[in-house]
């Protein structure tokens, strides 16, 4: 800490009984909101421009996709946008479709998503799907096309 914070933190008028206040961090929060019109557009960033810390909003009505930047805490956005106009907010649940090993997993695809994107799911169920042993990969490989010394059986 520079000299110059150390005097100004002496002379600090500001309301608070700590001195050390933990600062908000700049973050990008991505909610989803239903928009149908230019009308429900407005409204939702109305709601979302007079909050505290917020830097700039960002809306894509088509993919119904909200983008806060600022020094806001999700959870905040999400209930602002939720109280303010009184339609129903989440955080963005979609990843783009290159991330996920499975896109067409049962619970990862979503007709509901945009193009280009798929549901972003933790779910133990889906991640035996990306690995498989090495002796499956012999197995399917043994009988492959690609490979040059496969058994020609058939």
């Amino acid at each position: 800490m520079g000299a110059l914070d150390h005097i100004s933190e002496m002379f600090d008028c500001s309301s608070g009984s700590s001195k050390l206040k933990k600062r908000k961090q700049l973050q990008t929060v991505e909610v989803k909101v239903k928009m149908d019109c230019e009308g429900c557009e407005r409204k939702v960033r109305k709601a979302v421009d007079g909050m505290k810390g917020v830097n700039q909003v960002d809306i894509e009505r088509k993919a119904n996709k909200v983008t806060v930047v600022g020094y806001v805490e999700p959870s905040k956005v999400v209930a602002r946008i939720a109280h303010r106009t009184g339609k129903k907010a989440e955080l963005w649940p979609y990843v783009p479709y290159d991330v996920v090993a499975h896109p067409y997993a049962q619970g990862v695809y979503d007709k509901k998503a945009p193009s280009g994107y798929v549901r972003n799911v933790d779910d133990p169920q889906y991640s035996h799907l990306a690995r498989a042993s090495s002796t499956e990969v012999r197995y399917t490989t043994a009988f492959s096309d690609e490979n040059p010394t496969a058994c020609a059986i058939m």
